[in-house]
C-alpha cells in the first residue's frame, strides 16, 4: 500500500553542517515534506519521541552515540518501533543488504548522494507516493 505524501516529516540525524542543509533545501523544495534536524544521536532520541515522525535520515558515523547505538535505543522504545529508518552514511559501501535489514533499516543511501533524486530514493524505500 503506497502512502501518500501530504505533511511527511522527516526527522535528519546527521553531525554534518552541510549534509543536513542540502537534505533539507532538497527534500522540503523537491517533496515538500517538513525536515526537523538535529546534530547527534542523543538529540534525535528526543526529538523522535516529542515529534513522532514519519521517517528518520541516520548517519552511522556520529561521535558518542552512532548509527547502531540510536537503533538500539529507538527500538527499546515501543511507542517508536513504527518509524521507518534509512541510512544516510559514507559506509554504504560497507554493509552488505542482509546486514542492514537485520538492524530493521528500510534502506541505505550513500554519501555522496544526488541532491535531485534524494527523495525518490527516500519515497521508493518507503514505499511512498510523490506528489506531482
Amino acid at each position: 500500500m503506497m502512502v501518500t505524501p501530504a505533511s511527511k516529516r522527516i526527522l535528519l540525524i546527521d553531525d554534518e553542517p552541510d549534509v543536513q542543509r542540502v537534505v533539507q533545501t532538497c527534500l522540503e523544495k523537491l517533496a515538500q515534506w517538513t525536515v526537523i534536524t538535529v546534530t547527534s544521536a542523543e538529540e534525535g532520541l528526543l526529538k523522535a519521541s516529542a515529534e513522532q515522525p514519519d521517517a528518520i535520515l541516520l548517519d552511522i558515523m556520529m561521535p558518542k552515540m552512532d548509527g547502531y547505538m540510536f537503533l538500539d535505543a529507538l527500538w527499546a522504545k515501543p511507542e517508536m518501533q513504527f518509524i521507518p529508518v534509512v541510512f544516510l552514511t559514507a559506509q554504504a559501501g560497507l554493509l552488505e543488504p542482509h546486514h542492514y535489514e537485520t538492524l530493521g533499516v528500510k534502506e541505505i543511501i550513500a554519501k555522496p548522494f544526488d541532491p535531485l533524486t534524494l527523495h525518490r530514493a527516500i519515497a521508493s524505500a518507503l514505499n511512498w507516493e510523490l506528489g506531482t
